[in-house]
């Protein structure tokens, strides 16, 4: 379990076909230090497996379902990544309750700057819209943020100088895709209703969960 606060911007080195599947390799110190095989890490929200680490970088193997169902397709060496290991039994929970299962990709549709901030308008897939309320929380490329506007079709959000240096939000411009996870307890909540029903499975860990 993630909290949507990005620990650290990596980067991308080297991307191997796999056919069925691609292994990514990734520089994050900060993220690799005390790793172990089988580790959880966040990439861009998408909750992937250590595969090997070491010299500040690791790799991970992600299946074609995840490649599908994400951003993580469109990366190459180069690529920055926002980065999260998983919180701590007994840690501040300071975004909300993320899960690193990936339920669908948005678009960067425009940034509007301010004087202290930024607004950035992202398109909204949707089958995801009626999860997405107005101050409201939203996972996008791992980051937990809230909701500004809520729309059938898209949705902004607003960003303080901190996200915008620390994150790819910062560098990302109108036409990128990003990842979106909607509030898990939203999900729950719909199920339980009568007539309700959670989506299909997606995408975490290299594939679905």
């Amino acid at each position: 379990m993630f909290t949507g606060i990005v620990e650290e911007l990596g980067e991308i080195t080297a991307v191997q076909n796999l056919g069925d599947a691609s292994r990514f390799t990734v520089r994050g110190p900060v993220v690799t230090e005390g790793a172990r095989h089988g580790d959880s890490i966040a990439v861009n929200g998408v909750c992937l497996t250590v595969v090997e680490f070491g010299d500040g970088a690791f790799t991970a193997d992600v299946m074609a379902e995840t490649l599908k169902r994400s951003s993580l397709g469109a990366l190459a060496p180069g690529s920055r990544v926002n980065l999260e290991r998983p919180m701590a039994l007994g840690g501040r929970l300071g975004g909300h309750l993320v899960q690193g299962h990936v339920d669908g990709t948005g678009t960067v549709l425009a940034r509007t700057p301010a004087e202290h901030w930024e607004i950035v308008t992202i398109a909204l897939p949707a089958e995801l819209a009626r999860y997405v309320v107005e101050k409201g929380s939203i996972t996008v490329d791992g980051i937990s943020l809230t909701v500004v506007d809520a729309a059938a079709d898209h949705f902004t959000v607003s960003l303080i100088p901190t996200t915008l240096a620390l994150t790819t939000l910062g560098i990302k411009q109108p036409g990128d895709p990003v990842n979106l996870e909607v509030d898990v307890i939203a999900k729950y909540v719909e199920k339980m209703l009568p007539g309700g029903a959670a989506p299909a499975g997606t995408p975490g860990r290299g594939g679905t969960e």
